[in-house]
């Protein structure tokens, strides 16, 4: 097999992805697949923090041409959109999705489906838009889906709040990670998203990913391949401390990483509730953020099309 072809297939070849789908499969009757570890059975309808029992929630799926320009390319990314979330992020830009599980529950056949849909379409990647409580569902379907000729790209879409063991997991199993890195505050974290631990959890996680990955490789065509892709949403009034973030990035995982400095900041959900989440950012504060992001020595800042 090339080394071009995404590692789960050669998983696939020594029955390995299998097993990795049957070991997570059994973490659902005393649920510990994110840090929230719930000790519920989802198996037998009981559902902890994320709401999720025995099947996933799919809220739409398709060729995506929002995200950054490594991942779209000429004909998109294949983003496959979860309901519910292991966060609560008051301010969610998907608040109906994330807070309400609006969508549709899924087998694990069908997901499967809409697996190879996208790739059909000509998309670049599957992209697994919030699927930290989800990832055995994930596993189960990736089996059927590279039986049945899937070979691109598998992006991990996450909010950043993963369980070290579920990641080791998804160790070659994941081409790219896209993980936020929302907060260096816990207080901040515990406030806007209803996490205690939000910082601590996600810089382990982040180190993780960038250890099972390196940096983004992205091919000739523009494309990636293979790599970390890292986002941080600027916030309203400095709740982000985004100099702080940065500086971990560039000095902890690495310099050279590839990092999204988004601006798209606007009040959803709840946010309205609580100044200064009840207005967009300003141009000075997106400023500031990039001129942070050159001060630490990160480089690789996406480029929207």
């Amino acid at each position: 097999m090339s080394s071009d072809k995404p590692g789960y297939l050669r998983l696939l070849e020594n029955g390995e992805l299998e097993r990795r789908a049957d070991e997570a499969w059994e973490s659902l009757s005393s649920c510990k697949i994110c840090p929230h570890l719930c000790g519920v059975n989802r198996l037998e309808g009981e559902h902890g923090f994320c709401e999720i029992t025995d099947q996933a929630i799919v809220a739409s799926y398709g060729p995506h041409f929002g995200e950054e320009a490594p991942l779209i390319g000429r004909k998109g990314s294949g983003a496959v959109f979860f309901s519910w979330c292991n966060l609560r992020c008051l301010y969610c830009q998907n608040y109906e999705i994330s807070h309400m599980g609006t969508g549709k529950a899924v087998s694990t056949e069908v997901l499967a489906l809409c697996f190879l849909s996208l790739q059909k379409d000509g998309c670049h990647n599957i992209n697994l838009v919030t699927p930290s409580h989800v990832v055995p569902f994930i596993l189960k379907a990736l089996v059927l889906a590279a039986r049945g000729g899937l070979s691109i790209p598998l992006v991990y879409n996450t909010g950043g709040y993963d369980s070290i063991r579920t990641l080791r997991l998804l160790d070659g199993v994941v081409d790219i990670y896209m993980p936020d890195f929302k907060y260096w505050d816990k207080d901040v974290g515990k406030h806007l998203s209803n996490i205690t631990n939000y910082p601590q959890v996600a810089k382990r996680a982040i180190k993780e990913m960038h250890r099972q990955v390196g940096e983004l490789i992205i091919g000739p065509d523009g494309v990636a391949k293979r790599g970390l892709l890292i986002r941080h949403l600027v916030l309203p009034g400095g709740l982000s401390d985004t100099r702080s973030v940065l500086k971990y990035i560039a000095e902890e995982i690495s310099p050279n990483t590839y990092l999204n400095v988004m601006d798209q900041y606007r009040p959803c959900g709840e946010a309205h509730k609580y100044p200064p989440l009840d207005c967009r950012i300003t141009q000075d504060e997106f400023a500031e953020a990039l001129r942070a992001a050159r001060d630490v020595g990160l480089k690789r800042l996406d480029k929207r099309k």
